[in-house]
This record gives structure tokens, sequence and C-alpha cells, in this order.
């Protein structure tokens, strides 16, 4: 393990990593888009109670399972870079946040867009809603933050450090339907609670959003190890290489 992180904290290993797997992701995560959203929204039956509206949960849910989801990587990597001033754990909560800063946004507006027929209105002040929009404002702080400072070293403390309090939002998310009287539904137990022909879509969506923002965050991964390694001999030597001789 500490071996493999070794290597991970390599900026040019990682850069060359993270181009070896965007190919392969990106094509996982069309495949399964494709097949979970149209399966979802087309060929699912309609919801005995919801009827046609429940379809956008093929969207919804996956998008608010990994808002959590990234921002829990994010503290995973915060730590790494606190404890063990690793700049590439640094660089991959700043490549995570704007990911999962939109993974929230998905989440609140399919949220509302399910909430209208079901709530007649297109926000309240619910708690699962409120903790989820403090998430989507702690994912802008910390964007906001890593571009406040030009010394990027300081820059990841600061985020690092901003990353770690926030982690107390998580929890109250997940569990706001259990603590307060919420009017959103609680935690769905893919197991028992869905018909197995709306499930198994589900569960496709849900892992076509895990490979897009695996995707996504190597993408800017890759972008942001050129920006910061730019005086870098390895860098310049990509920059004067022929085309397609880049690893």
């Amino acid at each position: 393990m500490w071996k493999t992180l070794h290597q991970l904290a390599i900026p040019e290993r990682l850069y060359g990593l993270c181009g070896r797997c965007i190919p392969w992701l990106t094509a996982l995560s069309a495949l399964l888009l494709a097949v979970g959203l149209v399966w979802g929204f087309v060929y699912a039956p309609a919801d005995y109670q919801q009827g046609q509206s429940y379809r956008i949960m093929y969207l919804h849910v996956p998008a608010a399972m990994w808002s959590m989801g990234v921002y829990l990587a994010m503290a995973v990597a915060a730590f790494v870079g606190l404890v063990w001033q690793m700049k590439m754990a640094d660089l991959t909560v700043a490549a995570l946040a704007p990911v999962g800063a939109a993974c929230t946004a998905i989440a609140l507006v399919s949220g509302a867009a399910w909430g209208k027929p079901m709530w007649g209105t297109w926000w309240i002040w619910d708690a699962r809603l409120t903790s989820e929009l403090v998430l989507l404002f702690l994912y802008a702080g910390i964007i906001a933050l890593w571009h406040a400072f030009d010394d990027r070293r300081l820059a990841g403390r600061a985020v690092g450090i901003l990353v770690l309090v926030g982690v107390v939002n998580l929890p109250v998310i997940h569990y706001s339907v259990i603590w307060w009287n919420t009017l959103h539904q609680g935690s769905t137990n893919m197991q028992q609670s869905i018909d197995p022909s709306m499930r198994l879509p589900l569960r496709i969506c849900i892992l076509a959003f895990l490979s897009l923002v695996a995707t996504l965050t190597l993408m800017r991964l890759r972008n942001l190890i050129l920006l910061q390694e730019r005086r870098r001999p390895w860098v310049q030597a990509l920059v004067t290489a022929p085309k397609g001789a880049e690893k």
C-alpha cells in the first residue's frame, strides 16, 4: 500500500496513469449512461403511485449519492495531504471539488423537479434539502479557497482543513430523514423497496455516475499536474514531443 502511495506521489507517473485510464473510463461511462438512462427513462415500468414522474430518480439518486461520495474521497485525500504532505493529494482534492459540486447541483435541481409534482413546490427548507445545499456551498468555498492562494502548498493546507471540518455535514445529510420529521422520503432500500425492473437500471446509473466522476476527476487532475509541474523537464518534453508520443 505504502509503495503504491509513493508511486502515485510522483507527478509524472500519476499523470501517465491518468492518461492510460481516461479512455477506458470514458468508454465505460458512455456505455453505462446510455444503457442506464435509456432503460430507466424509456423501458422501466411506471410507478403505481408516482406514475412517470419517478423516472427522475435515475438522475437524482446517483447524483445525490456521489455528491457525498466525492466529498468523502476529498476528505481522505485531504487527510493524506495534511498528514504526509503529499502534493498530489492536494491536487486530487482540487480536482474532485468541481466534480462534486456538479453532482450536488444536479441532485438539487433534479430533486426540485421531482419534488414539484410530489410536494406541490420546487423547494422547501427541509433538513435533507438544506444540508445538501450546505454541501454545495462547501464545494464552492473549497474551490474559491483553492484559487485564493498563489502558494499551492498553503492552498492545499487551507483547503484540507476546510474539507475535514465539512465532513460533519455528511452524516447530517444521510441521517436527516431519520433525525427530523421531513417531507423527503427515507433512504432507498434497493434490495426490497424497488421492483427489480426498476432497480437494475438504477444500479447501472449509479455505476455510470461513478465512472463519469472518475473520468472527469482524472481529466482535471492531469491538467492540474501540468499546471503545477509546467517548469519540470518532463512537462517540457511533452510539449516538444511529436503528436501521439505522449504517454
